[in-house]
Parts: C-alpha cells; sequence; structure tokens
C-alpha cells in the first residue's frame, strides 16, 4: 500500500510507503519541523524546503542527518541572509548529507503560494515558473526515494 501525493486534482506521485517516509514544508514553522525532524536522526527518507528559513541554528545536530534532503528556495529571498546559506550548506555538507541546494532565479519568499501577491519588491510574492519548478523537483526527489 502506497499514498500518494495530490495536487491540481491529479495524483501525481507516492508520498510514503510502509517503512519509507518523507515530509516536506513550506513557511519557516514547516521548514523548521521537516529540517528539524532530520537534525533529530529520524528514520526518514527525506525532507523537502519550499522557501523556508536557511539558518542553522545548532551546525553540531547535522551530523545526526540521515534523510536525503532537498531544500527549493528564491534566489531573491530577501529574508534569507546569504550567512543562513553558507551556514545550511556548511552543515549538510560537515554532516556528509545527501543534500541538494536548489535556488530559482526571480523568486522571492513565498513563490509557491498564489495568496502572496505578484509584487516581488514585497519581499513575498508569487512566482508560478518557480513553483511549477519546485513542484516538479518534489516530485523528482520523491520519486527518487520511493521508486524502489
Amino acid at each position: 500500500m502506497s499514498h500518494r501525493i495530490e495536487q491540481r486534482g491529479a495524483t501525481v506521485a507516492p508520498l510514503w510507503k510502509p517503512r519509507a517516509l518523507g515530509g516536506s514544508g513550506s513557511r519557516l514553522a514547516q521548514f523548521l519541523y521537516v529540517l528539524e525532524l532530520a537534525r533529530s536522526g529520524a528514520d526518514v527518507a527525506g525532507v523537502v524546503s519550499f522557501h523556508g528559513g536557511l539558518d542553522s541554528p545548532n551546525p553540531a545536530d547535522g551530523k545526526n542527518i540521515k534523510s536525503k534532503v532537498l531544500v527549493l528556495h528564491g534566489a531573491d529571498d530577501p529574508y534569507t541572509p546569504k550567512a543562513d546559506i553558507a551556514a545550511m550548506e556548511k552543515e549538510l555538507k560537515d554532516a556528509g548529507a545527501d543534500y541538494q541546494l536548489v535556488f530559482y532565479s526571480g523568486a522571492v519568499h513565498a513563490f509557491t503560494q498564489p495568496a502572496a501577491g505578484d509584487d516581488p519588491s514585497r519581499g513575498a510574492a508569487y512566482n508560478e515558473r518557480a513553483d511549477k519548478r519546485s513542484w516538479r523537483a518534489m516530485l523528482d526527489f520523491f520519486h527518487e526515494i520511493f521508486a524502489h
């Protein structure tokens, strides 16, 4: 038995199978949850963040990461300092984690949320191209994890 992700009226990919689990999150609280889940050493197959906070509050926790990590982020997100991005990547690299960091040009914070509006100068705005690309990246990531 496998469960599937449903988006826009169509079933598109397996989300989990028995003995396998993946999580995804957008916005800061959900991102911290999925990343902290990975940092806890939980036996999950993978975690995905959409435009989440990229700080590394306790880099030593990175050594506990067993899951694959996919971070999907707006290249022009004004809420994420470059130092946070560097710290996150260092934490993942030092931990030997299997990770991907993907940045979408022209995208700011909340790029998957149509309700964020369409004015990137406000720091948060919907970006249809980044939304579609990031969704596809998540599906490919979960397919890689759960295809076995």
